[in-house]
C-alpha cells in the first residue's frame, strides 16, 4: 500500500537533485576545459573539445586525436629538417 513520504524528506530530495545536478554540470564543463586543452596543445582550434558532447563525433574526435598527425607534428618535422629541405 502507497505511503506518502514524511513532510522533511520532500526538501532533502530537493537539495540532494541539485547538488547531483550541480556536481554533473561542474563534471559536464571540466571534461569540456581538459579536450579542449587537449585539442590545442595537439595544434587544432580548442573549439573541437566541445565536440565531446556529441555522441559519435566524440569518437571520431578520438581516432583522429588517436591515429592522426596531428598539426604540431607536422611543424615539428618541418623545423627538424635540414635547412636545404625546407620551404620557405
Amino acid at each position: 500500500m502507497y505511503q506518502p513520504a514524511p513532510p522533511g524528506l520532500h526538501g532533502f530530495n530537493i537539495i540532494v537533485m541539485l547538488f547531483v545536478l550541480l556536481v554533473a554540470l561542474f563534471s559536464i564543463v571540466f571534461a569540456v576545459i581538459i579536450w579542449w586543452r587537449i585539442c590545442s596543445k595537439a595544434g587544432y582550434s580548442g573549439a573541437l573539445g566541445l565536440l565531446m558532447l556529441v555522441p559519435l563525433a566524440n569518437i571520431i574526435l578520438l581516432l583522429v586525436l588517436a591515429f592522426g598527425t596531428w598539426p604540431i607534428e607536422e611543424e615539428v618535422r618541418r623545423l627538424r629538417a635540414p635547412a636545404q629541405w625546407r620551404a620557405e
